[in-house]
């Protein structure tokens, strides 16, 4: 695999940022690994970090390198701040980066397909998040979707403390302004699921101990009163990178890559 830092001026975002990226290479003489790749345009998974961290922490705290290596898969991971994946209410905007302006940087950098059939996205905590969002507004260009202790019910996000909820309007406005807009995952989830369009396969996966269990049931039984064909993942765990190294070699295992 090749391991590639890039630092490149967002235009959505007015500043300048940086994406991990691995990509596929064929070889047997890296030590401990086998790479895969394959002519033509790679397969890709945008695989999204959480609220404390940025593009480094899966290569750090993971081997996400090593597991992605037979699988000619190439992993993009980019920097996003504190900021929800979202188009800030007070800051830059991270939706319209993550969801247009990241693809297709990306592309112009690596031969990357721009087939929905090869695309994937994956995250962990408020990276779950974004996984989801990008998964429900814009089914049209992933075929798989990863939640991995996902942060998925931000309006009960709003009854943390004092410190989180002004965090939280900073991003996404008033509270009242959440329940039922694109921000809202039980509302984007409705809205998907009734319509006619081709959802993504869908992947949850949360600890028994995290603190985020709760809101993943929850949203789970959501699901399930919208007849929606998705994968429950509960297992003993916390709110760590223990956990989400294991799982997030779960995710790799059950996406639809082509034989």
């Amino acid at each position: 695999m090749a391991f590639i830092e890039c630092k490149f001026h967002s235009e959505s975002l007015k500043l300048a940022t940086s994406m991990n990226v691995i990509l596929p290479q064929q070889t047997s003489s890296q030590i401990g690994m086998k790479g895969k790749s394959s002519k033509g345009k790679f397969p890709v998974l945008y695989l999204l970090h959480g609220m404390s961290d940025d593009q480094t922490i899966w290569g750090r705290r993971t081997s996400i390198e090593r597991y992605a290596a037979p699988l000619g898969l190439a992993v993009v991971m980019p920097c996003a701040g504190r900021s929800f994946y979202t188009d800030m209410a007070s800051g830059s905007k991270y939706w319209t980066f993550i969801s247009e302006e990241l693809p297709a940087i990306a592309r112009s950098f690596f031969p990357l397909s721009e087939k929905r059939e090869d695309n994937f996205v994956a995250g962990l905590s408020m990276g779950g998040y974004g996984a989801f969002k990008l998964a429900f507004r814009k089914p049209e260009n992933f075929s798989f979707a990863a939640s991995l202790s996902g942060a998925l019910d931000i309006p009960e996000f709003f009854k943390a403390s004092p410190p989180i909820k002004d965090e939280l309007t900073g991003i996404f406005g008033p509270e009242k302004k959440v329940p039922g807009s694109d921000n809202d995952f039980f509302h984007l989830a409705e809205k998907l699921f009734k319509s006619k369009k081709q959802a993504p396969a869908l992947f949850m996966s949360c600890g028994t101990e995290d603190y985020l269990c709760g809101s993943n049931q929850k949203f789970k039984k959501h699901l399930e009163g919208l007849k929606a064909d998705f994968i429950y993942d509960e297992a003993p765990g916390n709110h760590e990178w223990g956990y989400w190294d294991l799982k997030i070699q779960r995710v790799l295992s059950i996406l639809p890559l082509k034989k």
